[in-house]
């Protein structure tokens, strides 16, 4: 018998999934604040939907954690991904990188018995959340609140909520 319920993946699967993508350490901290999309730099927003196209997922990297992943993935040095951070705009090559690392996410919340998820959208940093997503992000549901320090590179907030 199969559950309609998404699993929410822990902290250490978030971290183990990173460092294989990466390549390098990543050191996790919970109980971060959520990341929000509306804040002054904004954030790099997945929307992961299961087969029907029901939204089942949100997943939020914040400018400079998005930054460091996109760089991390794509062997940039870590002086352009910290410009990037530090100034809050989000080079289009690091977005891009960063774009695949969210699509692995899924990867998180995908099991036996459970509905698949698929990455459906990526919202760039301060653009607008589509009417359906806008209201779960600050909403308390299963979710994951972190903050992710990528050896070398930089920390930054990551959000994970199902829905």
């Amino acid at each position: 018998m199969s559950s309609d319920i998404v699993p929410l993946p822990s902290a250490k699967d978030v971290r183990e999934l990173l460092e294989g993508l990466l390549g390098r350490s990543v050191d996790v901290r919970t109980g971060a604040a959520m990341v929000d999309p509306e804040s002054e730099g904004g954030a790099l927003v997945g929307l992961y939907v299961d087969r029907l196209l029901g939204l089942k997922a949100i997943c939020l990297m914040d400018v400079p954690l998005s930054a460091y992943v996109g760089a991390a993935i794509g062997l940039v040095p870590a002086p352009t991904a910290q410009e990037s951070a530090v100034s809050l705009m989000l080079e289009d090559f690091l977005e891009e990188n960063a774009r695949e690392v969210l699509n692995v996410v899924a990867s998180l919340m995908n099991s036996e018995g459970t509905p698949h998820v698929r990455l459906d959208a990526v919202c760039s940093p301060r653009e607008a959340l589509p009417h359906d997503a806008k209201p779960w992000v600050r909403a308390y549901v299963r979710r994951l609140d972190l903050d992710l320090t990528v050896d070398g590179y930089g920390s930054g907030g990551f959000s994970l909520l199902v829905i």
